[in-house]
């Protein structure tokens, strides 16, 4: 009957109000209070979306569930200096933004000093360079699979500073200020990037149209 009693407790919150219900902005003030369970409602909320967000920028599957986790982790050991002037999604997607923007810069690093040729992936294989020949995909489901293969490869081609932006809001459908918010970039920056970014995607996906 304790055990349940304790159980029953650890999921309250502010009273009566339950972790499910509570905001994200108390869910933080019961984290920095050491509430795992708070923590952990953190987590099944913006576990996916971080992850996918992740992923589209590196292409890059494990790595993204890594930084994903690297994320939360922050979050956790940063939440007594959160402050809630601002809304959490910004927050928390500002920490993944700069993560991702943190592993691109090393890869790039990497690659410089690679003995590789420039037309190899980072594991050193050839990257092919002729698009595909979607005549020979009868199929509907791979011609689709094809074309989000193409869709993710490009958005990963575009310059970093193009590629947050337009994952933000294509993607994540994030408002452009809260974009604005996320990269520290005035409102205005924010959508001519994005514009740039979708005209450089339209080029790069001209095949696929």
């Amino acid at each position: 009957m304790a055990a349940v009693t304790h159980q029953a407790q650890a999921i309250e919150l502010s009273g009566s109000r339950s972790v499910e219900a509570a905001s994200d902005h108390e869910l933080l003030a019961a984290i920095r209070d050491g509430d795992e369970v708070a923590f952990q409602e953190i987590v099944r909320r913006y576990r996916n979306p971080i992850t996918n967000f992740v992923h589209r920028m590196l292409d890059d599957y494990d790595r993204s569930v890594e930084l994903a986790q690297e994320t939360f982790i922050r979050v956790y050991t940063s939440a007594s200096r959160y402050q809630a002037n601002y809304s959490f999604s910004t927050y928390i997607y500002r920490i993944a933004t700069n993560l991702a923007i943190s592993e691109l810069r090393r890869r790039k690093r990497r690659k410089m000093v690679s003995l590789f040729s420039p037309f190899t992936n980072d594991d050193g294989e050839a990257i092919e360079l002729d698009p595909p020949d979607l005549k020979m995909l009868q199929d509907e489901t791979l011609i689709a699979n094809e074309r989000r293969s193409a869709v993710a490869r490009a958005i990963t081609s575009l310059p970093q500073k193009y590629r947050a932006a337009i994952v933000l809001r294509d993607v994540e459908g994030l408002s452009y200020d809260q974009i604005a918010e996320t990269l520290k970039l005035s409102e205005g920056t924010v959508k001519s990037r994005i514009n740039r970014a979708r005209n450089l995607l339209k080029e790069k996906l001209s095949a696929y149209m």
